[in-house]
C-alpha cells in the first residue's frame, strides 16, 4: 500500500472523526477518498486531507448548508474562505435577530400586551382616487420579498416613462399571506397618467415578469404611517394587526388586499424616518 495513504479507520483517527462521518462526507461530495480499492471498496485517504475534514466537521456545526461549505473548502486560499465564512455568519446573526425580534413580538401576544403594541401606531382613513396602475405580480418567499419589491418597483418606475408618468405613490399589495412558508402572490403597483399608452406598454410585454395593468376605483384606506426600521419583519406585522384591529373597532371591513405605501425615498431614508403607509382598502 502507498505510504502516501491512510485506511479509513486510521485517518478517522487522526482527523478526530467516525469512519460513519467520513462515509458521509464522501456522500455529500464534501471529501472524496483519495482511492478506493475496485475489489473491496475500502477506502483510503492522504494525511493532507486531515485539515480539509476536521474543517468540514467543523463548519457542519454552524448548521452551514452543504453548498457554502463547499464553497468555503474548496476556495483558492485562507483569505477567500475565511471571507466566505464570514460572509455566512453575517447571514446567521441577521436571522437570528429577525428571530429575536419576532419572539419578542410573539411573546407580546402571548402574554396578552398586545394592545400595547398597537398603541403605539396612530391609524387613519385616507381617500385615494381612480389609478391607472401598471403591475408587476410574483409568488415569493419573505427572504426574497424585500430584494423583489426594489427591483420590480424599479422597472415599473422606469417603464412608466412611456404610459405617461408616474401618477402616483407606488405600493406592494399582498393578494395572500407572504412568510416563510407562504409565497403570496405580491404585485408590485405604480400609478401611471396615461391607460391608453400603459395598455400598449403591457400588449408589448406579453406574459414576460407577470406584467399587466390594471384600473383601480376611487376608495378609502385605513392606514398607519410607520418608519424605516418598522417595515422590518416583524415589527410590521404589528402594524398590520393594529390597523386590522383599528377597523374592527370602527365597524369597516376590507374592500381589497392589503397594501405596502412607500412615499419616501428608501436609500435617501434613516431608520427613524418615516417610509411607508400600512393600509387596507375598507368599506
Amino acid at each position: 500500500m502507498d505510504e502516501e495513504l491512510l485506511g479509513i479507520g486510521a485517518f478517522a483517527a487522526r482527523a478526530r472523526l467516525s469512519a460513519k462521518a467520513l462515509r458521509l462526507y464522501d456522500r455529500l461530495g464534501l471529501l472524496a477518498p483519495a482511492r478506493v480499492d475496485e475489489v473491496t471498496g475500502y477506502r483510503f485517504y492522504r494525511t493532507s486531507q486531515v485539515e480539509r475534514a476536521r474543517t468540514v466537521a467543523l463548519l457542519r456545526q454552524l448548521d452551514m448548508p452543504l453548498a457554502r461549505i463547499a464553497e468555503v473548502v474548496d476556495a483558492d486560499d485562507g483569505v477567500v474562505a475565511a471571507g466566505r465564512l464570514a460572509a455566512y455568519w453575517a447571514d446567521v446573526e441577521a436571522r437570528l435577530a429577525g428571530q429575536r425580534t419576532l419572539a419578542e413580538y410573539l411573546r407580546g401576544r402571548l402574554s396578552g400586551r398586545s394592545s400595547e403594541m398597537y398603541g403605539k401606531f396612530v391609524v387613519e382613513t385616507v381617500d385615494v382616487p381612480r389609478q391607472v396602475l401598471i403591475t408587476e405580480t410574483r409568488h415569493t418567499l419573505a427572504d426574497e420579498l424585500p430584494a423583489w419589491i426594489g427591483s420590480a418597483l424599479g422597472r415599473l418606475e422606469e417603464a412608466a416613462s412611456v404610459c405617461g408618468g408616474v401618477a402616483g405613490v407606488p405600493f406592494v399589495a399582498y393578494h395572500s399571506e407572504v412568510s416563510t412558508e407562504s409565497d403570496g402572490p405580491a404585485e408590485a403597483c405604480v400609478p401611471v397618467a396615461d391607460e391608453a399608452a400603459a395598455r400598449a406598454w403591457a400588449a408589448a410585454q406579453g406574459r414576460a415578469r407577470s406584467t399587466a395593468v390594471r384600473v383601480e376605483p376611487a376608495q378609502r384606506l385605513a392606514r398607519t404611517r410607520i418608519t424605516k426600521a418598522q417595515v422590518a419583519h416583524p415589527q410590521i406585522l404589528a402594524a398590520f394587526e393594529a390597523v386590522e384591529q383599528w377597523m374592527a373597532a370602527e365597524g369597516l371591513t376590507a374592500a381589497g388586499p392589503c397594501r405596502e405605501v412607500y412615499f419616501a425615498d428608501w436609500d435617501a431614508a434613516g431608520a427613524e424616518d418615516p417610509v411607508c403607509d400600512v393600509a387596507f382598502p375598507v368599506r
